[in-house]
C-alpha cells in the first residue's frame, strides 16, 4: 500500500475568508474518495489554528499501488480539485510512502 501525504498551506485571508475556503477544499478533497476507484482510504484533517503559522490542511489518502497513486494524479476530478487548490494556496508539501 502507498500513503500519500499532502499538506496546505492557505494564501493570507482574513479569518472568517480562510474559515470557508478551508471547508470548501475538505469538501471537494473528501468528494474525490467517492469519483476515484483507486482511492482506498482518504482522511483531511484542519489545523485546529485558522492563524497558524504552520500549514492549515492536511490530506491522507492510501492506494494499493504505485501505479494507482499515477492514475490518481491526472484523473481529471483530482484536476479540478488541484485547480481550486492552486488558486488558494501558497504552499504544499508531499511524501508518499510504503506501508
Amino acid at each position: 500500500m502507498i500513503n500519500h501525504v499532502v499538506l496546505f498551506k492557505l494564501c493570507d485571508y482574513s479569518v472568517e475568508k480562510k474559515g470557508k475556503i478551508r471547508e470548501e477544499l475538505k469538501a471537494m478533497l473528501y468528494g474525490l474518495k467517492e469519483k476515484i476507484k483507486e482511492v482506498k482510504y482518504l482522511e483531511v484533517g484542519s489545523n485546529y489554528q485558522l492563524n497558524a503559522k504552520s500549514y492549515d490542511l492536511a490530506l491522507i489518502t492510501h492506494f494499493e499501488s504505485l501505479e494507482d497513486l499515477d492514475l490518481y494524479r491526472v484523473h481529471p476530478e483530482h484536476l479540478k480539485v488541484v485547480k481550486r487548490i492552486g488558486e488558494t494556496t501558497q504552499a504544499r508539501a508531499a511524501v508518499d510512502f510504503e506501508f
